[in-house]
């Protein structure tokens, strides 16, 4: 049974998230009513990362098996042609071995927050930005998001709800960074606890705002207690970037190896 493996890009506003629910339309489950419609098969699509509602995707990575072996120029034409008009993209197919799995093969993930930090808001990408009007002192995030890089507890940072055994990650990176009016938060990793990326997010604008110091940003994560952090981010700004699968599957020892939703 042949597997391949799908690079997705999408506008995540209308979704319910990627998981399929029974409450809305989702990512997963558009695409496989696409893959229906061409090969009248249903399938489940594996993807690398669930996403919340409202989150975007520029790498999303996903999987699934056909019964029969098509070309993969085939199979993306045939699966934009059946995903309109859902803002959902295929971006590349391609064959893999049946041992590749979406969510379970990568070792390495990126998603972007993205603030737009200006009084006007915005007339072109909305849905796209967490419009923050009051202004925002990127080097003082920068220099607090210092202090979250590398293996720790991460207690503080994960929802409430997060069904993960254990809170203890690893960031392997984690900038903030300004052009213009837009500030721009990299987060990458093995794997995310629920909500972490945001509530980094939604952390560092404390200090933009001089709010917070780095020194509240170490005893919020000394802490290991979601009270003492900042608020969730709200869900348009973030954005999936990329999915890596060659890293190296033994070269961390984070407690809980799966992504929950950001």
């Amino acid at each position: 049974m042949p597997r391949y493996k799908l690079t997705i890009e999408y506008d995540g506003e209308p979704f319910v998230g990627w998981q399929r629910q029974h409450n809305g339309v989702s990512i997963q489950g558009v695409l496989e009513d696409a893959v229906f419609g061409f090969s009248s098969e249903r399938v489940t699509v594996v993807g690398a990362g669930r996403t919340d509602a409202g989150v975007h995707a520029r790498g999303q990575v996903a999987h699934f098996d056909l019964a029969r072996e098509k070309p993969v120029r085939t199979i993306r034409s045939a699966l934009n042609f059946y995903l309109k008009p859902n803002p959902v993209a295929i971006v590349l197919v391609e064959p893999v071995t049946a041992d590749f799995h979406a969510r379970f093969s990568a070792t390495w993930r990126r998603y972007r927050y993205r603030i737009l930090n200006r009084r006007a808001p915005p007339a072109l990408g909305r849905g796209q930005f967490w419009h923050v009007p009051v202004p925002l002192d990127a080097e003082a995030m920068a220099d607090a998001a210092s202090v979250l890089v590398g293996h720790h507890d991460f207690n503080s940072f994960r929802s409430t709800s997060c069904q993960a055994p254990s809170a203890l990650k690893t960031l392997d990176l984690l900038e903030v960074n300004r052009d213009g009016d837009e500030i721009a938060i990299d987060v990458g990793a093995r794997s995310f606890l629920h909500n972490q990326v945001r509530i980094l997010a939604g952390t560092l604008a404390l200090v933009g705002r001089g709010q917070w110091s780095r020194r509240d940003v170490e005893q919020a994560l000394a802490a290991r207690d979601r009270t003492r952090a900042g608020p969730t981010a709200p869900p348009q700004g973030l954005c999936f970037m990329e999915v890596r699968y060659d890293l190296g599957a033994d070269r961390r020892n984070d407690a809980e190896e799966t992504v929950d939703d950001q």
